[in-house]
């Protein structure tokens, strides 16, 4: 070896270079899970960990989301993506990207859950136009509460309140919601999502008064990458939902 190709190899060894962990989901996951389904949990990303989340909806729909964890206790993140992207429709753009921001302010201990406060304008399965809204609506801002516990692998419990932007329809109520997650062996997760949609039942919106309950299957397929089944609205809260809302998530986060 001569010293041009030793100088090489040393300046390559010290570029910094991605550390992808298991994904998000089961027991053996080391990624915190952000979110249920559409609502956020207490979870955060590392400090220097970058996160692409992409979500592919009805009508041909994508949604393509980078999130960083800029200290231990804080990430931001940005989002935009459209109908009509995906077949032979006429793609119809979200009105602006979405934006979140999320700072923990407890950790979890013995007895009490972890807790963030944050802000998401960053609805799920299509933009309104005619009503200034997603379809499901952005959860705006919002507190959140997490607590793990050893049940055959791990039971996690999530609850929040939140109180979203999107009020063109003449809902203005604040929100709560409820979720679940039982690891399922090492590499899969089983998750409940209960949206109650106080904010999405009077006026002009979409919800019926039922609530939006959600159900997922979640996979860790190594290398930081996670694959969500989701079924949506089970209980057809939504005001044209004729059957429920089949979805698939796709998570990647990375450690730098």
């Amino acid at each position: 070896m001569n010293c041009n190709t030793a100088i090489a190899l040393l300046l390559l060894a010290g570029i910094p270079r991605p550390v992808a962990a298991q994904g998000s989901a089961g027991s053996s996951g080391r990624l915190e899970p952000r979110y249920l389904i559409d609502l956020p949990t207490a979870g955060m990303l590392d400090k220097g960990s970058l996160a692409v989340d992409i979500d592919f909806y009805q009508k041909g729909g994508a949604l393509l989301a980078l999130s960083v964890g800029v200290l231990d206790r804080l990430s931001f993140g940005i989002g935009y993506g459209g109908t009509g992207l995906i077949g032979t429709e006429t793609p119809v753009m979200n009105e602006v990207p979405g934006v979140n921001v999320k700072i923990r302010l407890i950790e979890e201990g013995i007895v009490l859950p972890a807790l963030v406060i944050g802000f998401d304008s960053q609805g799920k399965d299509g933009y309104i136009k005619s009503l200034s809204r997603y379809v499901i609506k952005s959860p705006g801002l919002y507190i959140a509460a997490s607590k793990n516990y050893s049940m055959l692998g791990f039971l996690s419990v999530h609850g929040g309140v939140n109180y979203t932007f999107e009020r063109a329809d003449d809902d203005r109520d604040a929100n709560g919601y409820l979720g679940l997650e039982k690891t399922i062996g090492p590499f899969i997760s089983a998750v409940v999502e209960y949206n109650l949609g106080n904010n999405d039942n009077s006026g002009n919106a979409l919800g019926r008064g039922r609530g939006y309950m959600s159900g997922a299957l979640k996979c860790s397929i190594g290398g930081g990458l996670t694959l969500g089944i989701h079924l949506k609205d089970i209980l057809k809260n939504g005001s044209d939902a004729s059957s429920i809302n089949r979805t698939v998530h796709i998570e990647y986060a990375m450690a730098f």
